[in-house]
């Protein structure tokens, strides 16, 4: 189904208002979906709103508050109530913002929340303001270490954010083969997963997202992927999560926030991060291949590109049953 840009943010934002969310949170909700989707990233976008009744409906509504539980003039620890991390983050990435716009620097932890989100979308927030920073959240354990075919560690995403003097560097990955949202999206289509990146609870490799999701992922790039990953759990575990968060639950988010001021000119880094940029998208080229990107360009483009086209496809399935739960009382 083709949505126009605001047809598909209506309709996340009242499905998202049916399960209980205020406008300003559903509307958040929604731009965050909404940027996955210009983004070429469908399995982040639309599709999660399913999931996010699907987690409502099996746990119930739990929602309380988010407190701050310590604070510092650099420094907060939120408990996000059990709040989706779309809307905790998003509060977490705010306060960091503005003590590292008083202070010079901040560090801010969130715990207690779900569904984080593409973690490029904070970095992008503090880059707008002139901030570098460093993001990562951990996730229950559905992703194996390497050499194990047992879930021990979450995708457990983690990303870098640069100002510069034209468009922002960001660097976001995951540090699992494949993503949560991704094989279960594919369990929706009824698609098979890539080779090598999912175990059964077996401990056998599979195709069957239906499998996997019972089993373990398998971590990105090898050893060095896996030790990444274990940095990113111990990092939302700095920020208040179990070793081991549960199922949709628990996770932690951490956020480290600076001006480039503290170092020297904030005028000089923005302008060397450009250059630096220009440098490596002008490196040659393997023979026939593509020009040279830098992370986030693919992004940056496609987004800008559907933007212009002001269309996003959806799967009918996914369309149909987020019209379905939009118009059920709220929760």
């Amino acid at each position: 189904m083709r949505l126009t840009i605001a047809e598909a943010h209506q309709l996340v934002a009242r499905a998202m208002a049916a399960l209980g969310h205020d406008a300003p949170e559903a509307g958040l909700i929604a731009d965050h979906l909404i940027d996955c989707e210009l983004r070429g990233l469908g399995y982040g976008g639309l599709a999660r709103a399913l999931s996010i009744h699907e987690r409502i409906q099996r746990t119930g509504d739990r929602r309380r508050p988010i407190r701050v539980l310590q604070e510092t003039p650099v420094s907060a620890r939120l408990d996000g109530g059990d709040r989706i991390g779309y809307v905790v983050a998003h509060r977490a990435t705010t306060i960091a913002i503005e003590k590292a716009e008083a202070a010079g620097i901040a560090v801010v932890g969130a715990s207690n929340t779900w569904y984080t989100g593409m973690l490029s979308y904070y970095a992008e927030m503090a880059a707008a303001r002139g901030l570098v920073s460093m993001v990562a959240s951990n996730a229950s354990p559905w992703v194996a270490p390497y050499g194990a075919t047992e879930g021990r560690l979450g995708t457990n995403p983690i990303c870098f954010g640069f100002p510069s003097a034209g468009d922002p560097i960001i660097y976001d990955i995951g540090t699992s083969a494949i993503i949560h949202a991704e094989v279960t999206l594919a369990r929706r289509l009824g698609q098979d997963l890539p080779e090598n990146v999912a175990f059964d609870r077996d401990g056998l490799p599979t195709r069957d997202p239906a499998a996997a999701l019972a089993g373990a992922f398998a971590t990105w790039g090898g050893h060095k992927g896996s030790g990444l990953a274990v940095v990113v759990q111990l990092l939302g575990i700095l920020a208040g999560s179990p070793v081991l968060p549960p199922e949709l639950a628990g996770f932690g988010y951490l956020i480290v926030a600076m001006r480039p001021d503290l170092m020297g000119s904030a005028e000089e880094f923005r302008a060397n991060v450009s250059a630096c940029a220009e440098a490596v998208r002008s490196a040659k080229p393997v023979a026939g291949g593509p020009p040279v990107r830098m992370p986030f360009d693919r992004s940056r483009q496609q987004r800008r590109q559907r933007i212009s086209e002001n269309a996003i496809e959806v799967p009918d399935g996914v369309a149909a049953q987020l019209a379905r739960i939009s118009e059920r009382p709220s929760v």
